[in-house]
């Protein structure tokens, strides 16, 4: 009799660790599991990635979603996770996320710590200046400007790259952040892709505010950034992507979100996604 209950308060022992096993690889540790996906955006830029209470939108947005649901996950199953330029390659790699769709521009260095899709969209850094701003007309007159941008970000190390010996750099969190200081004159100019600028533009209560200064000085490939070397799911978002792109849901994506501020997209759109690998 004893020897039973022994045997049945060790089956019990097991059987809960089985479950406990079992509910600790749904439970938010991995960013595919259980019915949830959780994909990084941005939460900041207007147009592209934005969070206003609990809802989200955006071109980015909407690249997701569809990219989701080819992937057999609907929208309100998945869980959307805040993605800081300089903290998306840490999201992935840890596993925060099973993707991030992020104006995530595709770099030779970026590719040795994750993988990409795409790219779904070709953006150009650009300025942004006061509305009555003269003196900008392009990065051949940033001589002893100060210029905003984001710490991680491919903009921001491009004006380290050509500018670093004729201006003044300051690097926030977020381009939500430095729009105060242009506002104010702390800084003379904004700088990052031109579709982040024209969104921020385009907002309500910015009107009259800002001008985008309309001379890219580079190409932004944006891809969708995933954990490196998973190829089948790569081949799977580029796939959606090419989708996206022939159904005509991407540009009804680009209208919607970056219509209002009449921009248009530059040369290269849209781009074909490059090989898995």
């Amino acid at each position: 009799m004893k020897a039973r209950r022994l045997g049945a308060v060790a089956a019990a022992a097991t059987l809960a660790l089985t479950l406990a096993a079992c509910g600790s690889g749904t439970s938010g540790g991995d960013a595919g599991s259980g019915d949830a996906l959780k994909i990084g955006i941005k939460f900041d830029q207007p147009g592209l990635g934005l969070k206003k209470g609990t809802e989200y939108s955006g071109m980015d947005v909407d690249v997701a979603k569809y990219v989701a649901k080819e992937l057999g996950t609907s929208e309100d199953k998945i869980t959307w996770v805040q993605a800081p330029s300089a903290q998306r390659e840490d999201l992935i790699s840890t596993g925060q996320v099973k993707f991030i769709v992020a104006t995530y521009s595709i770099t030779d260095a970026r590719k040795e710590k994750v993988s990409f899709a795409g790219p779904y969209f070709v953006a150009g850094q650009d300025l942004l200046v006061r509305a009555d701003d003269t003196s900008i007309t392009g990065p051949d007159s940033l001589n002893g400007k100060k210029l905003c941008s984001v710490k991680g970000s491919t903009s921001a190390q491009k004006v380290k790259d050509k500018f670093a010996q004729t201006v003044q750099l300051q690097e926030f969190g977020t381009y939500s952040e430095c729009l105060p200081a242009l506002a104010t004159g702390g800084v003379d100019a904004l700088t990052t892709d031109d579709a982040i600028l024209a969104g921020f533009a385009a907002q309500p209560e910015n009107k009259g505010k800002f001008k985008l200064v309309g001379k890219p000085f580079s190409t932004e490939n944006y891809g969708i950034g995933l954990k490196k070397g998973d190829t089948a799911l790569c081949q799977k978002i580029t796939d959606a992507i090419k989708k996206m792109q022939s159904d005509g849901s991407l540009q009804k994506a680009i209208d919607a979100n970056l219509g209002p501020a009449n921009y248009k997209p530059g040369a290269g759109n849209p781009p074909t996604p490059a090989a898995c690998s």
